[in-house]
């Protein structure tokens, strides 16, 4: 069986993961703390990082982002990156939206604070770059609730991998506790839909040692 390394709390893995679970693709999951960088993982991933997809036949897939092309060529049955040329440039760009810049605006000031920071014992979280994130969501959470007004998906008319990669950086956050869904109506319409799919079961049933989410992260009515 195909097996990904992954983290609980990263929003790369959850993404590949509702990606996987969303193409009907049958996967195991597997922990890999990558602050240890154990050599046997740094030999199929040398950049250490999560996820990295093992697939049937042995071939090693590191990378989010390579891992879902890969997806879509070798399973095209569900397609998720869109219909048309049009749409699959929306697609890319919003992927590269949350990917690189809601990662670097929000979710690395609070999730690598609030997580990874007190993993590797490097301190308490830094309040400025808190206060940072905090105000930067807000940005994000108006910008899609625009996408999703004008939009039945944030990319369009499908669902895609936009809205996962989207749906798997505000989960990660609001088991934290961190999403303040009262900021955009419609943002939170649209999450309540992606995370009622099939696809989001597993990531709501996700537990993290010494943490605990708060009561609406698995209720599917919020």
């Amino acid at each position: 069986m195909r097996v990904l390394y992954h983290l609980p709390l990263s929003p790369y893995s959850r993404k590949v993961r509702m990606v996987m679970a969303e193409k009907r693709l049958p996967f195991e999951v597997r922990l890999e703390k990558v602050w240890e960088r154990q050599p046997g993982y740094m030999e199929l991933n040398p950049a250490c990082t999560v996820p990295t997809l093992i697939e049937d036949n042995g071939m090693v897939i590191p990378d989010s982002g390579v891992i879902c092309e890969y997806l879509e060529e070798a399973y095209p049955d569900v397609p998720l990156l869109g219909r048309t040329l049009i749409e699959r440039v929306e697609t890319r760009r919003l992927v590269a939206w949350f990917d690189d810049k809601f990662f670097a605006e929000v979710a690395r000031n609070l999730l690598w604070e609030k997580t990874m920071k007190q993993a590797l014992r490097l301190g308490p979280p830094d309040a400025n770059a808190l206060r940072a994130g905090y105000a930067n969501l807000k940005q994000h959470l108006v910008y899609i609730g625009w996408l999703a007004e004008h939009r039945r998906w944030l990319a369009g008319a499908n669902l895609s991998l936009a809205d996962f990669a989207a749906a798997a950086m505000l989960s990660s956050l609001d088991f934290l506790g961190d999403v303040d869904w009262s900021v955009s109506a419609p943002a939170k319409e649209w999450y309540a839909r992606i995370k009622s799919r099939p696809s989001f079961r597993a990531i709501l049933s996700d537990r993290v040692n010494g943490m605990a989410p708060p009561p609406h992260y698995a209720d599917l009515d919020f």
